[in-house]
């Protein structure tokens, strides 16, 4: 289905258009981890969530999404961990996962956890391809996102299990008497805060504080190599997404790739530079994608959108971007559903690659 209004985001179509996404910003992250590792292993949460946009999880007592009470980090002592239904009492360090979305998906991977369990986009697709393929052997099927197969995760015997109230909620006390359950209390611009409520529930905060400086690091550089703020803030950059079956759209500030753009501090269209999910334009509407720099996606079959014919187009044509060489097509799957430290860095990479060159 395509994405949902507001503070909702789509999951792919059967056969979405992709691009190769590279593992080189993949392994830099991970290099970063381990370095950050190091740093944080004294306690550290790491520097606040930049973002603070759209709804997030229940507040805890550090006022981030989640919060550990009782005895926190003490190995062998279960712990409660707050979040959007409550509270759940949870193992010490979660060994065996399952895990209801996308961005729970790339918090456990990007954390070190391999999940005995994930949801799929859709019926026998695949698991999210920007991961490395290593790292998710071994992971058992268990229904849709958003029709999750409690029989099946029950049999993989959980430890934990991770999802969002926007999407599971109605079965939230199903999953919790197959193990405890954690969940956020929605996805996209809410994702760091996220990270930081699965790592509570995996116990592996250290492992998402650096993450997070892995993150900021790499975005620094970025911003650095476009010629310093001033110069990042003055380059225009878009986002839009063609749908299969829905008007084209152009993504504001309160989604994950919108919060990327915030994080580097890039220029932002003045009617995409606000808050909100999208802007629906029609092929007559094009000259509102104006930008300096225009990335975009395609969701779906692309003969079922409008995609050939505004790129054909020309309105299209005519926009600086397009007679600059500054437009660039890049992975759906990456781009909207990579909603995670990993995903995040690899969307980096290809912006540095693209902006930089």
């Amino acid at each position: 289905m395509p994405d949902a209004p507001a503070h909702r985001r789509s999951l792919p179509g059967p056969a979405p258009a992709r691009l190769a996404p590279t593992r080189r910003g993949l392994f830099a992250l991970a290099a970063g981890l381990a370095a950050g590792a190091a740093l944080t292993a004294c306690g550290s949460d790491g520097p606040a969530a930049a973002d603070g946009s759209g709804p997030t999880g229940a507040t805890g007592t550090s006022g981030t999404t989640g919060g550990t009470t009782g005895t926190t980090g003490a190995t062998g002592t279960p712990r409660v961990v707050r979040h959007a239904r409550g509270e759940s009492t949870v193992p010490p360090r979660a060994a065996r996962v399952v895990v209801l979305d996308t961005d729970a998906l790339d918090s456990a991977v990007t954390l070190g956890v391999t999940p005995v369990g994930a949801t799929t986009v859709a019926a026998g697709a695949p698991l999210s391809a920007y991961l490395p393929a290593e790292r998710l052997t071994g992971v058992k099927a268990v229904g849709v996102i958003g029709s999750p197969q409690p029989e099946v995760i029950a049999g993989l015997r959980p430890d934990l299990v991770l999802g969002s109230q926007v999407r599971d909620d109605k079965r939230y006390d199903e999953l919790s008497k197959i193990a405890p359950t954690v969940l956020s209390r929605t996805t996209g611009p809410a994702w760091k805060e996220n990270v930081r409520l699965h790592a509570e529930a995996l116990g592996r905060q250290p492992e998402a504080a650096a993450a997070e400086q892995a993150y900021r690091a790499k975005a620094a550089e970025l911003v650095a190599a476009l010629g310093g703020p001033e110069k990042a803030a003055a380059l225009k950059v878009g986002m839009a997404r063609f749908v299969a079956g829905a008007p084209t759209r152009l993504y504001l500030n309160d989604t994950f790739v919108g919060s990327i753009l915030t994080d580097l501090g890039l220029g932002r269209p003045a009617n995409q530079n606000k808050s909100g999910f999208a802007l629906e334009i029609s092929p007559e509407q094009v000259d509102q994608a104006a930008a300096d720099v225009i990335f975009y996606s395609v969701y779906g079959d692309p003969a079922k959108s409008d995609h050939a014919r505004i790129v054909g187009g020309t309105l299209w044509n005519g926009l600086d971007a397009v007679r600059n060489g500054r437009v660039h097509q890049v992975d759906d799957n990456l781009w909207m559903l990579g909603i995670g430290y990993t995903g995040a860095g690899l969307i980096l990479d290809r912006m540095r690659r693209d902006l930089v060159g």
